[in-house]
């Protein structure tokens, strides 16, 4: 009975998951209630909740702001884009239903495939935009790339973040549940979809660099500068405490 309640007893560590998720859940709201932040909010979720599901984190709360002032600059130019090309989907979509101008299936189709695309690739631009550093086309060129190579993760991650409004359409009850893990467990969830394989991209990354280490002259330059596109514990350390 002892074991059951020990620190290392799957039961406490599985009950200090869940902990973390609801904390992790409450920040990932706040953040995004200036709306403005909302990109480097998600982005720093979804950096903690791949941390979580590497067995990793530390103090969630230091992680997500190192995480959140690091992505700054980048997720919010994301975030931006997003909410441009959101309004422009919303207004195009508005017009085709209320404008009374008749326009073709074709055009139909069109205009909804290139809106699922957009979906597809917002699901996976703040994961990518978390766990490496490029640049801002780069970042969202790898987005709209992983998520056709991976279109069943891509389909399941957009299950996943579809179910809180789904569970609260036909019950508000849950509402208290959704509050609390609404954002963080379907980040999460999502998180353990792509750990494995970016962890491979990781790898395939990180043994470049070794290689390019291993020359001379100017490509040793070029290595070190290769080698910041992958974030770490040390480098965020380093630029905190600059």
């Amino acid at each position: 009975m002892g074991k059951l309640f020990d620190l290392e007893s799957p039961l406490i560590q599985g009950l200090n998951k869940i902990a973390d998720l609801m904390w992790l859940n409450i920040l990932t709201v706040l953040c995004c209630i200036p709306v403005i932040t909302a990109g480097a909010s998600l982005t720093a979720a979804h950096y903690v909740a791949l941390k979580m599901r590497r067995n990793e984190e530390g103090y969630i709360s230091r992680e997500f702001f190192k995480a959140f002032k690091t992505n700054f600059k980048q997720s919010t130019l994301i975030w931006l884009i997003i909410l441009l090309l959101a309004g422009i989907f919303a207004a195009d979509f508005y017009i085709i239903k209320e404008g009374g101008i008749v326009f073709s299936n074709v055009l139909r189709v069109i205009l909804m495939a290139v809106c699922c695309l957009f979906i597809f690739t917002v699901l996976w631009v703040f994961p990518v935009q978390a766990k490496f550093i490029n640049t801002l086309k780069g970042t969202l060129k790898n987005a709209f790339a992983l998520s056709i190579i991976q279109l069943p993760k891509t389909l399941l991650m957009l299950v996943l973040y579809i179910l809180p409004y789904l569970i609260l359409y036909f019950t508000m009850r849950l509402f208290p549940l959704v509050l609390l893990f609404g954002i963080s467990a379907p980040i999460y969830v999502s998180a353990m979809l792509y750990n494995k394989m970016f962890k491979k991209l990781e790898a395939g990354i990180l043994e470049r660099i070794e290689r390019e280490k291993a020359q001379e002259g100017g490509e040793v330059q070029q290595a070190s500068e290769e080698e910041e596109k992958i974030f770490s514990d040390e480098q965020i350390i380093s630029e905190d405490k600059q």
